[in-house]
């Protein structure tokens, strides 16, 4: 299962909101690239794959195909605000080491 925080559920229906597209899922796709192997991209997405996994949280929906789940399966997007970098993150236990941005990822 992946989860999603009341954080970053907050901040995915702020940013629908302000786009206007409250109907769109965030996308969470796991691509090669990065200084240790692979990295996150996200973005809204109006259409969702069968082969999808979507997640509902407090009516928010990710949506993360079906090649990127395994690779981030059992993870947690948060979003953070501090002093330390703004933004969404994501707590992945099948990461086995990440590059010193925390942009990238091995698994």
């Amino acid at each position: 299962m992946f989860s999603v925080t009341t954080k970053a559920v907050n901040e995915i229906k702020k940013l629908l909101a302000e786009e206007n597209i409250p109907d769109s899922v965030l996308r969470v796709r796991v691509v090669p690239g990065g200084c240790s192997g692979f990295s996150y991209e996200m973005g809204f997405d109006d259409e969702i794959e069968k082969s999808d996994e979507i997640i509902e949280a407090q009516g928010v929906r990710v949506a993360i195909d079906e090649l990127s789940y395994p690779y981030i399966e059992g993870g947690v997007l948060d979003y953070k605000d501090g002093l330390n970098g703004t933004g969404f993150s994501i707590s992945n236990p099948n990461a086995t080491g990440s590059c010193g941005c925390g942009q990238s990822f091995t698994a």
